[in-house]
């Protein structure tokens, strides 16, 4: 393929994708994407679930929000938990001075492993009295990370499996304790010999003296 024909694919691939990513780089820094390589950081952005609060129409007094954000929010990068369904959530958005504030309830279900099982099971992190303050940097403030954080600092430290949503029985299995276990077998350990008496001779010596 020549640089000629190559370049025309290029051309043609931009121009029809323009009015999917347009919008996506002035999002995030006021200019259209114009390059490749901006439209590959919108590709990326667009992936993600996002919640834009238009700083411009939000009325003086505050408005109530409410809806849910896809799964593919929570985006961990270890097996140990994963999300199961999407982020659900009620708030209410205001704004003061320079700050953007948000209070209300989130929830998300979650699958994560057991510590002392090894079970995979689901427990749904609800945060009843969420708070979070942003600083306003943007007419237009994107809070679904936020968001994300609030739930993730509220997983259980050690998650057992016995206060999911189904509580399990967590109880340890015995193969993991066999190492803590004595080794038994038929072979019987030969008494040991009692240890000679240091004082024998001086008790001796003593009745011999009494006699």
């Amino acid at each position: 393929m020549t640089r000629n024909m190559l370049n025309q694919r290029l051309n043609l691939l931009q121009h029809s994708f323009l009015s999917l990513l347009a919008g996506c780089e002035k999002r995030s820094s006021g200019r259209r994407a114009n390059s490749l390589g901006n439209w590959q950081i919108c590709i990326s952005f667009a992936r993600m679930p996002n919640l834009v609060i238009d700083i411009a129409k939000l009325p003086e007094e505050g408005k109530t929000i409410s809806g849910e954000l896809d799964a593919s929010l929570f985006d961990f990068k270890n097996d140990q938990v994963k999300a199961a369904g999407p982020l659900s959530y009620e708030l209410y958005v205001q704004k003061f001075e320079s700050e953007l504030l948000l209070r209300g309830w989130l929830s998300a279900p979650m699958e994560f492993l057991c510590v002392r099982t090894l079970q995979r099971f689901i427990q749904t992190i609800s945060v009843e009295e969420a708070a979070i303050s942003l600083e306003i940097v943007s007419g237009e403030m994107d809070v679904a990370e936020a968001l994300r954080e609030e739930v993730v600092i509220n997983f259980p430290t050690y998650p057992r499996c016995d206060e999911g949503d189904d509580p399990m029985p967590c109880e340890v299995d015995s193969r993991y304790l066999a190492v803590d276990k004595p080794v038994e077998d038929d072979v019987k350990t030969p008494p040991q010999p009692d240890e000679p008496n240091p004082w024998a001779d001086l008790d001796q010596l003593d009745k011999n003296l009494n006699k």
